[in-house]
């Protein structure tokens, strides 16, 4: 049997796009140490022992402040990709809402700089590369995509 310890392990992170009126809902990234000024989604890495779906609900909520329930999301993308350093993989799961209660806003200023809503085939600039990639797949409809390999 082997041991599970010696596995290859990868970070696994959820992405959650609030679309309304045919626009998403974009965030610009600050002090936070990862892409600073780029703009992203609502985002988080699983806590551990939550389903990803779980996250998503929790991420939403503590970045822009609405509550998603688990039904109303969608996954509509996995991604699997090579850190910039390097020295370890991701996958990226993304969902899509088009249904929530209240209303967004930047419930961690101290994270978040600027929030505002486009359409997906015209994104804020700069954007953060695994959504630059999201985007591409996402117009020929693939389910999955890789890059930095």
């Amino acid at each position: 049997m082997a041991n599970w310890q010696n596995r290859h392990k990868v970070v696994p992170a959820i992405y959650v796009l609030l679309e309304r009126d045919n626009n998403v809902l974009f965030l610009r990234r600050a002090n936070t140490g990862y892409r600073d000024g780029e703009y992203s989604l609502p985002a988080g890495h699983l806590d551990g022992g939550e389903p990803a779906v779980t996250a998503a609900v929790r991420e939403t909520a503590e970045e822009v402040g609405v509550v998603v329930h688990p039904e109303d999301l969608r996954l509509v993308h996995t991604q699997h990709r090579l850190a910039e350093e390097g020295d370890h993989e991701r996958i990226n799961l993304f969902f899509v809402a088009t249904k929530w209660e209240g209303e967004p806003h930047n419930a961690e200023p101290h994270k978040c700089d600027d929030l505002v809503w486009a359409p997906m085939d015209q994104p804020p600039q700069p954007l953060v590369p695994e959504l630059q990639h999201l985007f591409r797949h996402m117009r020929t409809g693939a389910a999955y995509g890789d890059f930095g390999f």
